[in-house]
């Protein structure tokens, strides 16, 4: 009697057992990863029209406009504009045709500054150079033309892990010379950035359908 028990205690164990690890390894289904909820605002713009800058366009009334530090004394129209909510900025570099341009070049075990004269050739080729520097983090870069009442340019998608997503350049060939690029102050994350990124691309859009030269 005490043996039949023994064995419908084992028998009971066992099945218990397998009951146990069917249920934990059946309908188990692992959550896809997530982000924070990005609560985006209205959008409403306001002018940048600066006296003595070269340019004017309409900027989005969630940012400020920085300007960038230059101890150079070289680049007085070089601008930010901070989007401090998503901690990012479009970099604004404006280099005048015919102008000047100060860069610095290796001289042995140190540098100095070597000045250039600026043409559309060459800003044109430092533009994409510059954007192309980012393929080693990359997954593709395209580049589209487009052309609006300021003159014609290059917008460039950047898509990967890159540091920035958006970059262009426009100018009217003869004069001016504008180039932007968006960047975060976070690790690259295609991802967890890509909500931000395309938002704020159609702000980029309008500052570009708005430049003007002065």
């Amino acid at each position: 009697m005490m043996q039949q028990l023994h064995k419908g205690s084992v028998a009971l164990f066992f099945l218990s057992m397998l009951t146990f690890f069917v249920s934990c390894n059946s309908g188990f289904t692992p959550k896809p990863k997530g982000y924070f909820k990005i609560d985006l605002p209205k959008r409403s713009y306001q002018p940048f029209d600066e006296a003595g800058f070269p340019y004017r366009f309409e900027y989005p009334a969630y940012a400020t406009v920085s300007k960038e530090v230059d101890t150079t004394g070289h680049n007085p129209y070089w601008i930010n504009i901070e989007f401090k909510d998503f901690k990012g900025r479009i970099y604004l570099s404006y280099k005048s045709v015919a102008g000047r341009s100060v860069y610095k070049i290796k001289d042995g075990a140190s540098y100095r500054d070597s000045i250039v004269v600026n043409s559309f050739e060459n800003l044109r080729e430092e533009a994409f150079k510059l954007t192309y520097k980012h393929t080693v983090k990359a997954s593709g870069i395209v580049d589209s033309f487009f052309s609006t009442h300021a003159g014609s340019g290059i917008y460039f998608y950047v898509a990967g892990e890159a540091a920035t997503s958006k970059q262009f350049y426009i100018s009217d060939s003869s004069r001016h010379f504008l180039r932007g690029a968006l960047y975060f102050d976070a690790a690259p994350n295609e991802d967890s950035l890509s909500v931000v990124s395309q938002f704020l691309e159609e702000d980029m859009r309008h500052l570009l359908k708005t430049l003007r030269w002065k």
